[in-house]
C-alpha cells in the first residue's frame, strides 16, 4: 500500500477505530502509540551486482507497558492528526510503500507490509504481514528457481521431488 493510500483511507474511515494484525488472529493492544515516521530511502546492490533504489515510509507502532489496560483504540482522526502534523514537519513521500515497525515480547521487531484492510462496524482493521527475503539476482547467481508449493500434502507425496 502506497502512502497516500494509506492516508486517504484514514480520511475515509474518519473516527473509526484503528486497529493493525500484526499477524494472523494477533492484534496490537489498545495502549499502543506512533511514536515515529521514518522517510527512508534505500539505495542497495544486490548479490549479482545489480543496483536499487526506492524510497518507503515507515511508520513505528509501540504498546506502552504503563498504559496495558487502555480499552480505548486510536481513532483513525487522531492517526491522521499525527501524520499530518509529521508531514508538516518533516514532508513524506506520498507514492511509496508504507510499512509498519513493530514488536513485542513474543514477536520480533518487524518492518510489516499492508497486506490489507477489513472494516468491521466502527474498526478499521490494517491486516500486515512480513515478507520473506528473497534473492534478486537468481538467474545471475545460477539460483534455481524454485516453485511455490500451495499444497503440501501434494508436496510431500512419493515421487513428488520435494523431498
Amino acid at each position: 500500500m502506497k502512502t497516500y493510500e494509506f492516508l486517504s483511507l484514514l480520511k475515509e474511515h474518519a473516527n473509526k477505530r484503528l486497529h493493525f494484525e500484526y499477524k494472523a488472529g494477533h492484534e496490537i493492544g489498545a495502549n499502543y502509540h506512533i511514536t515515529e515516521v521514518k522517510n527512508v530511502s534505500i539505495d542497495s546492490v544486490d548479490c549479482g551486482a545489480g543496483t536499487d533504489f526506492w524510497k518507503e515510509t515507515i511508520i513505528q507502532l509501540w504498546e506502552s507497558p504503563l498504559e496495558i489496560e487502555n480499552p480505548e483504540y486510536m481513532t483513525t482522526y487522531k492517526a491522521l492528526g499525527i501524520l499530518s502534523k509529521v508531514d508538516t514537519i518533516k514532508p513524506m513521500e506520498k507514492d511509496v510503500e508504507v510499512k509498519f515497525e513493530y514488536s513485542n515480547p513474543q514477536f520480533h521487531t518487524a518492518q510489516l507490509f499492508v497486506q490489507g484492510f477489513e472494516i468491521k462496524g466502527n474498526t478499521l482493521l490494517m491486516k500486515l504481514g512480513i515478507a520473506q527475503t528473497d534473492c534478486k539476482a537468481k538467474e545471475t547467481c545460477g539460483v534455481p528457481a524454485v516453485e511455490a508449493h500451495h499444497n503440501e500434502e501434494a508436496c510431500c507425496q512419493p515421487g513428488s521431488g520435494c523431498c
